[in-house]
């Protein structure tokens, strides 16, 4: 699948707004092997069927079916993604992605930050995921 395909097939899933089609769509375009993690719980799932499961299980085990936006697709070329995670003194490890554009003369256009607060894991993803160390500031 090329760019344009999969900035396509991405807007199709968000378009739809379910989370059930955005599983199957991520199951579809990701490698078997693959590794999701999610510091701020400290978690990692490793391959396509666990991910796929954690998927599944989201609504039967918190009680909630999330709906999506897409807000929108910086295809590879197009941007530098930076993670990170900040303290602001607290001793809090905040994570934070970064999405920087820039202009033809490599100057930055655009830069859109996100932060989130750490969390503990929910008991009912165990059976699919390994522990990882959280994401700390070093």
């Amino acid at each position: 699948m090329n760019n344009d395909e999969m900035a396509k097939r991405i807007r199709e899933v968000y378009e739809s707004g379910d989370l059930e089609k955005f599983g199957k769509a991520q199951y579809e375009m990701s490698a078997e092997n693959i590794v999701q993690e999610w510091p701020q719980s400290g978690e990692r799932i490793k391959g396509r069927e666990n991910i796929a499961a954690v998927n599944r299980s989201y609504p039967a085990s918190t009680g909630t079916t999330p709906k999506m936006k897409l807000r929108r697709i910086l295809k590879p070329g197009e941007a530098w993604v930076i993670e990170g995670t900040v303290d602001y003194g607290d001793g809090t490890p905040v994570s934070s992605v970064s999405i920087i554009e820039t202009g033809a003369d490599g100057k930055v256009v655009r830069q859109t930050d996100y932060f989130a607060n750490p969390f503990e894991a929910p008991a009912w993803r165990k059976k699919w995921v390994e522990r990882m160390e959280p994401a700390g500031v070093r």
